[in-house]
């Protein structure tokens, strides 16, 4: 009896910017089917969607999931392609992956595009004046996750390439086991400076404006490539 044809990959697993930076979403929001073959990425960003299929290459129609909990619907893409399958269990992905997610094997010079995916998925921007001191703005940058082994993974990765330490916690809701990475003010800046190091990258262009605008605040402005080397090169 011939063995079957061998599956072809829709997607072509080769690292890059756009790559990591899909691979940060799937991360986060996406999720491996049971079957062995699936990939599913659901998000309320129609934006989001086509980013993601982009930055895989790949063409696939944009549908409606229902969530179990809320009864509301969301646009979806779902891919079918063993290989990509396989890649994403090899560098640590699973199905039901939101509790057991731990390290993601992500190459160095391509982590903070990961980074930027995972944050555009499932991390937050907030700011506020503070009322206990006069002209205190106060920003965060949080990554959140069921899976605290992931942030601690995730932390001590920024804190080898950026000497920044953050801070890990429950997010004080009962009914859902979550925890967050979140970084402040100074450390927060090194974050986002890293993630956003140029324009022409892929992101979520309702996060970046969120953040630009509370940033300018401040007068600070991201993108500067100079400024970035100089975080990252420098001693923590």
């Amino acid at each position: 009896m011939q063995p079957g044809p061998k599956p072809k990959g829709k997607v072509r697993c080769v690292w890059s910017p756009e790559f990591a930076y899909a691979i940060g979403l799937i991360t986060t929001d996406g999720c491996l089917s049971r079957d062995g073959r699936h990939v599913d990425l659901t998000s309320k960003d129609r934006e989001q969607l086509i980013t993601f299929l982009d930055c895989l290459g790949v063409t696939s129609n944009i549908s409606l999931k229902t969530s179990g909990s809320s009864s509301r619907t969301y646009p979806r893409v779902q891919i079918g392609d063993v290989l990509f399958y396989n890649f994403l269990v090899s560098i640590g992905l699973t199905p039901a992956k939101s509790k057991t997610l731990g390290r993601v094997n992500i190459p160095d010079e391509y982590f903070f595009d990961f980074l930027r995916g995972a944050f555009d998925g499932d991390g937050t921007f907030y700011s506020y004046y503070d009322p206990r001191w006069k002209s205190s703005f106060m920003f965060y940058t949080s990554f959140v996750s069921a899976s605290s082994q992931y942030l601690q993974w995730l932390r001590g990765e920024l804190f080898n390439r950026l000497g920044i330490n953050g801070h890990v916690s429950g997010d004080g809701r009962k009914k859902i086991s979550v925890s967050q990475l979140r970084f402040a003010k100074e450390e927060s800046l090194k974050v986002l400076r890293a993630m956003y190091y140029k324009n022409n990258i892929p992101y979520l262009r309702r996060k970046k404006l969120k953040i630009d605008k509370a940033l300018r605040t401040i007068g600070v402005v991201l993108n500067r490539r100079a400024q970035v080397e100089k975080l990252v090169n420098s001693p923590a």
